[in-house]
């Protein structure tokens, strides 16, 4: 089922090369996160 606005994303944690490892958590109720997708950006499709 895909997700809907406002519901709570999956933790997932990136590597950054300024910041170490950067978790989804640790930003959650302290910071607004959006999470966009742009499928086929950047790819000539």
């Amino acid at each position: 089922m895909p997700g809907q606005i406002g519901d709570i994303a999956p933790d997932f944690t990136l590597s950054s090369p300024h910041h170490g490892d950067v978790s989804l958590n640790s930003y959650r109720g302290t910071h607004t996160v959006v999470l966009s997708f742009h499928v086929l950006d950047f790819t000539g499709g």
